[in-house]
C-alpha cells in the first residue's frame, strides 16, 4: 500500500512539472526561446566588462597620460572597448611632450573644439591598427609593411638604416612599452595627422581659399611717398619689382578715386583681389580679428566688392572692430536682410588715412566727420585721452591697433567697437490739449428763500441781496 501512495506521488509531481513548463511558455513573447532561459548567465558573463588586465585598461594608466585625455575627450572609449574586446590591437601612442609641446596650439584647440569632434576621433584611430603587431613582427631591412588603421588610413612601418623603426615619418622610441594579452603600445615620438584631419584645419581656419601656411608679408609702403619703407632683397635679372612702378602715382590721403584704368583696361595697374586677400591675412595673423575676416569672406560679398574697387583706383581706410566688439552684436542687428552689409559699409571710408593723418586732423580740427559707403551716413572722428575716438555718444569706438596693414591703397584701423550711423529722431507734431472749463454748480435754493426773491424782485430790491442772483 505504501508503493501504491509513493506512485500517485510521482505521478502528481510530474504532471504539475508538466503544466508549469507549458505555462512558461505560452506566457513567453514569441521572439523569445525558452532555452535563453537557460543560457542566460553564461551570456551575462561573456558580455561583462573588459578584463582589468586589457591593453586599453593599461593605456589609461601609462605614463602615456595626454593620449588617454584626448581618448576620453573624443567619447571612443565604448568603441575601443569592443574593437579590443573583438580582436588583438596595436597602440602607437605618441609620448606626452609630442602633445603638449611639440604640437601646434592652434591645432590644439581646434581638435579641442566641440565642432571638431570627429577630426579628433579620427586622429586617435589613426594610432591605432586591429592586429596585433610585436616588436618580433615589425619588417626588418629593406622590407616595409603597410597597415590599416581603425580609421581606414594606412600607416607605413619602414626600418631605416640606422636600425630604428619608424611609422610614417614618426621614430619608434620605445617598442613594446606595455604588452597585454589582448595588446601591445609602441611608444613614438611625435603625433601622426591624417592628411584629411590637416586639411579640415586648414579649411576652417583659412576661411575657404585662404591656407593655413603663413602668407608672405606684403611689402611695406610709405604711404606719403608711396615707396618701400625697406629696400627690396636682390632677385634675379628679368624679375618682377617688389613694388610696381605705377604705385609712384598713387593719389594723396585726400584723393579718391586715383585716375587708374578698370581691370579690364589695357593696362593692369593694380590687382584688387590680392591686396584684399593679403589685408584679410594679416588680419588672421594679427590677431582678435578674426569675426570681421569671416564677416568680409563668408557671411557677405564684400571681399569681392572692396577688390573691385581698388583694382579700379579706389583707396580704402577699414575701421575694423575687434573680436571682443563684434561679439557684442545681438541677433536681432545681425538677422535682418542686409544687416551685416550695412555695418561693414559704415566701417569703409573712400580715403587712404593713417593713425597719424587721422590724429592731426582731429587735433587740428578739433572734429572731422568722414564720408562713409553707407550714403549718406558719415563717421564722426574726434581726439580724445590723446587718441581718435569715433562715433557719437555711447555707441563711439577708440583708434586700438593703429595701422594693422597699410600698403598705400588698403588701410586698417582697429578699434574697440561696433559702429552705428545716429538714429535720425523724427520731430512729431506737438498737440495741444485744451483743457475744459470748470463748471461751478449753483448752489440750491429753498422754497422759502425764492419765494422772498420773488417778492424782492416785485419792488426791485433783490439786486441787494446777493443770494437771490
Amino acid at each position: 500500500m505504501g508503493t501504491h501512495i509513493r506512485g500517485d506521488q510521482k505521478l502528481v509531481f510530474f504532471s504539475f512539472f508538466f503544466i508549469t513548463f507549458a505555462g512558461i511558455c505560452f506566457s513567453l513573447p514569441e521572439n523569445v526561446n525558452p532555452r535563453s532561459l537557460f543560457s542566460s548567465s553564461n551570456a551575462s558573463t561573456s558580455s561583462g566588462q573588459i578584463n582589468s588586465n586589457s591593453v586599453l585598461v593599461a593605456l589609461l594608466d601609462s605614463h602615456y597620460t595626454e593620449l588617454a585625455e584626448l581618448v576620453e575627450k573624443a567619447l571612443l572609449l565604448q568603441t575601443l572597448e569592443e574593437v579590443v574586446g573583438a580582436a588583438n590591437v596595436t597602440i602607437f601612442a605618441p609620448r606626452n611632450e609630442a602633445l603638449e609641446r611639440g604640437l601646434d596650439p592652434e591645432f590644439k584647440l581646434f581638435l579641442l573644439e566641440p565642432g571638431n569632434l570627429k577630426s579628433l576621433q579620427k586622429l586617435i584611430l589613426s594610432h591605432i591598427v586591429p592586429t596585433r603587431i610585436g616588436s618580433n613582427d615589425l619588417p626588418k631591412k629593406p622590407d616595409s609593411a603597410y597597415h590599416r588603421t581603425l580609421s581606414h588610413e594606412h600607416i607605413h612601418l619602414e626600418k631605416q638604416d640606422s636600425g630604428e623603426w619608424t611609422v610614417d615619418l614618426a621614430r619608434l622610441t620605445h617598442p613594446d612599452s606595455v604588452t597585454r594579452p589582448d595588446g601591445v603600445i609602441h611608444g613614438i615620438e611625435r603625433v601622426l595627422i591624417p592628411r584629411s584631419v590637416e586639411d579640415d584645419f586648414n579649411r576652417r581656419r583659412s576661411l575657404r581659399t585662404i591656407t593655413a601656411v603663413k602668407p608672405e608679408g606684403a611689402p611695406v609702403v610709405d604711404p606719403r611717398t608711396n615707396r618701400l619703407k625697406k629696400p627690396a632683397p636682390p632677385t634675379k635679372p628679368g624679375s618682377e619689382p617688389a613694388l610696381p612702378i605705377y604705385n609712384a602715382m598713387a593719389p594723396g590721403p585726400s584723393l579718391a578715386p586715383a585716375p587708374a584704368p578698370g581691370p579690364g583696361g589695357p593696362h593692369h595697374h593694380f590687382d584688387g583681389e590680392s591686396q584684399v586677400k593679403d589685408f584679410i591675412q594679416t588680419l588672421l595673423h594679427y590677431g582678435g580679428y578674426n569675426e570681421m575676416a569671416d564677416i568680409l569672406v563668408n557671411l557677405t560679398s564684400l571681399a569681392t566688392e572692396m577688390g573691385r574697387l581698388v583694382s579700379e583706383g579706389y583707396v580704402l581706410t577699414v575701421l575694423a572692430p575687434n573680436d571682443e566688439a563684434m561679439a557684442k552684436l545681438t541677433t536681432d542687428q545681425l538677422s535682418e536682410p542686409g544687416a551685416p552689409e550695412q555695418i561693414m559699409y559704415y566701417h569703409l571710408i573712400p580715403e587712404y588715412q593713417t593713425e597719424e593723418s587721422m590724429y592731426n586732423s582731429v587735433r587740428r580740427f578739433g572734429k572731422v566727420k568722414y564720408d562713409t559707403l553707407r550714403l549718406p551716413h558719415k563717421v564722426l572722428a574726434q581726439e580724445a585721452d590723446g587718441s581718435v575716438r569715433f562715433g557719437h555718444g555711447e555707441g563711439s569706438a577708440y583708434l586700438f591697433d593703429p595701422d594693422i596693414y597699410t600698403d598705400g591703397r588698403i588701410s586698417v584701423q582697429g578699434i574697440d567697437g561696433v559702429l552705428f550711423p545716429p538714429e535720425e529722431v523724427e520731430s512729431k507734431p506737438v498737440s495741444q490739449t485744451v483743457q475744459p472749463a470748470k463748471i461751478v454748480a449753483k448752489p440750491k435754493r429753498g422754497k422759502l428763500l425764492e419765494v422772498t426773491c420773488q417778492m424782492l424782485r416785485v419792488f426791485g430790491k433783490d439786486s441787494q441781496y446777493p443770494t437771490c442772483h
